[in-house]
């Protein structure tokens, strides 16, 4: 089973056991963490396109460890004027392993009631 999941802000596409590098995430080494925002869900027979998300879909993760990138060197130069500055960075990632894929989650979603909705107040008119 596969899916399309965002990750801060990123889509990737994700199976079971499936290795993915993503920006730094909060949560400590070993945790396991859930993302409920999955765009598109195939297990084969069936495809789930979500409007944005597909409802009661999530992906479960573990995260393996936090490290840097690569180097990623900035140059900027201006031709004739002298001007050259050269600056870099290593980008703060996170590995993390797909545990599972899930269509529907064990928590139900919250629907409003109609004791919880807020009536408009009008105004009544003076004659």
């Amino acid at each position: 089973m596969n899916a399309i999941v965002e990750i801060s802000g990123k889509q990737y596409n994700v199976g079971k056991n499936t290795k993915l590098f993503v920006d730094k995430l909060q949560e400590k080494e070993g945790s396991k963490i859930t993302f409920e925002n999955v765009l598109m869900v195939d297990n084969g027979s069936n495809t789930k396109i979500g409007n944005p998300v597909v409802a009661g879909a999530s992906v479960e993760a573990k995260i393996v460890k936090h490290f840097k990138d690569k180097k990623v060197i900035v140059f900027k130069k201006k031709r004739r004027k002298g001007y050259k500055v050269k600056n870099g960075h290593r980008q703060q990632m996170t590995e993390i392993i797909i545990e599972k894929v899930n269509e529907k989650s064990a928590s139900k979603p919250k629907v409003p009631t109609k004791s919880n909705e807020v009536k408009p107040k009008t105004k009544a008119k003076k004659q």
